[in-house]
């Protein structure tokens, strides 16, 4: 499955009784929604406009190339008063969201200017050209009663950031969504036994998110280390020696055994063209699988820092948010509760396992762990800090009807003393403190797991979540 680029349908609306009576609106209006496609393209280049559309043809029109081009958003640009007959054809078959662009074309009509044209039919024409949010009622309330689902932006064509960086957060949250829609999570091994929080419907998860779900053995990944010949183990090890901070008390062997597994990781995701892997398999009765999962953490690490967000305890709702926050390019590290520092006000946040190496403050340590805790076997871990500064927790959460939730939370990431115990781990302080979060976040019934990323993104999110018709909790909006 070859993910399709995302398209981005634009299309201006107006009245063609008009262009007769008004001398130069039509031309006007135009230039207007030339000027909205090249900042849209400036965000994606991939933009599908259907130009001004002014009759009920070229809004049925405007349908047909929607539909026909596979868009996966619509910005409707109103310029001036438009018949929402004209509008409805142009969006209903492409089955997509749309996002209503009232836009003005300054802050304000210069009303003495305006006033003195001493002619009522130019001064109607200039007032056409700046009463965009007329028919924005009209329009939705037809939207709402044919089921279409659309979001609004109101504000200025020009010198309003605030606007276009709304404008920027659709796409951005868009450019995810498609991302989602494609991409195909591998589920290697089985469920933590009796970690009952982590359990979920599949099919759920393909209706909220689509995409394809590849149920992988163990075994499969074992048969693949087997192969991996010596030059490519050594290549593995030099690349480990670069990107990590290993150690001296990391055996060459215990690197050995982690290089392999890594190997073998990327061919099964090259195999089966993984975006995102939930894995963990208790490995006992067979010394092969052991082996295999007992060195899985670094080659996970690098698969995570490289776009194949890995989530251990075959978390697939944690994969789904990890999947989310990488591709918003915010990182999205595995991580839990680990403990709460009432002195400083913090909760300390990590997970064994792998951890997201491009939000690492730097660089991060491989140490030997003669234990998994809760796991069987041994070997090399990671151990980081998530980059100090704005992050934000992200949790895929399935509620009491089955239906899936996502539960948002920015923090800081602060420095300040961690646990050294080869686990990634981090301090985070949060507005309403590290009490009152605790409380309010597990009010909600998340599983026990979440994702972090760099960056306040909570506003993107809540984007995605419209776009996907999912509910989103955000704790401190």
């Amino acid at each position: 499955m070859q993910p399709t680029v995302l398209k981005i349908g634009l299309l201006g609306i107006g009245l063609d009784a008009y262009w007769e009576q008004f001398e130069g609106l039509q031309q006007r209006l135009e230039d207007y929604l030339s000027l909205v496609e090249k900042r849209i393209a400036a965000i994606h280049t991939e933009v599908v406009s259907a130009g001004l559309v002014d009759t009920v043809d070229k809004a049925f029109a405007a349908g047909s190339l929607f539909r026909r081009e596979e868009v996966d958003l619509i910005f409707l640009y109103v310029t001036t008063y438009a018949l929402s007959s004209t509008v409805l054809p142009a969006v209903q078959r492409a089955k997509v969201p749309v996002i209503i662009l009232n836009l003005s074309p300054g802050p304000h009509i210069d009303y003495a200017s305006f006033n003195a044209l001493n002619d009522r039919t130019k001064m109607t024409g200039e007032w056409l050209a700046w009463c965009s949010a007329c028919p924005v009622p009209e329009i939705a309330n037809v939207f709402n009663r044919t089921g279409i689902p659309f979001h609004q932006i109101t504000g200025m064509l020009q010198d309003d950031e605030a606007c276009w960086r709304e404008i920027q957060e659709w796409v951005e949250a868009a450019r995810v969504a498609h991302t989602m829609a494609y991409n195909r999570m591998g589920c290697l091994g089985h469920y933590y036994s009796g970690m009952l929080d982590i359990y979920t419907d599949l099919t759920r998860q393909y209706a909220s998110f689509g995409g394809h779900i590849e149920l992988l053995e163990v075994d499969e990944l074992s048969a693949l280390r087997k192969a991996v010949p010596g030059k490519k183990i050594a290549e593995r090890i030099a690349l480990f020696k670069e990107v990590f901070d290993v150690q001296p008390d990391c055996q060459e062997a215990e690197l050995g055994r982690a290089a392999r597994t890594s190997v073998a990781l990327d061919e099964l995701v090259a195999q089966y063209k993984l975006g995102s892997i939930a894995y963990y398999y208790k490995g006992t009765g067979n010394t092969e699988n052991e082996d295999t999962m007992s060195s899985i953490i670094l080659g996970n690490s690098l698969l995570t820092a490289r776009g194949v967000p890995v989530a251990g305890e075959y978390e697939i709702k944690n994969a789904q948010a990890m999947k989310i926050m990488d591709s918003f390019g915010a990182g999205g590290s595995f991580t839990e509760y680990y403990a709460l520092d009432f002195k400083d006000d913090v909760v300390l946040m990590g997970h064994d396992g792998p951890g997201h190496l491009a939000i690492a403050e730097g660089k991060t340590k491989v140490r030997p762990l003669v234990v998994y805790h809760g796991k069987v076997g041994k070997g090399l871990s990671v151990e980081m800090s998530v980059k100090h500064g704005p992050v934000t927790l992200l949790s895929v959460v399935e509620t009491k009807g089955g239906e899936l939730m996502l539960l948002v939370a920015e923090a800081e990431s602060v420095a300040g003393p961690i646990l050294q115990i080869g686990n990634t781990n981090s301090r985070y302080k949060f507005p309403s403190g590290a009490r009152n979060f605790v409380n309010s976040w597990n009010a909600y019934g998340p599983a026990h797991h979440c994702a972090i990323g760099v960056g306040h993104i909570a506003s993107k999110i809540e984007k995605l979540g419209k776009l996907l018709n999912i509910d989103v909790i955000n704790l401190y909006p």
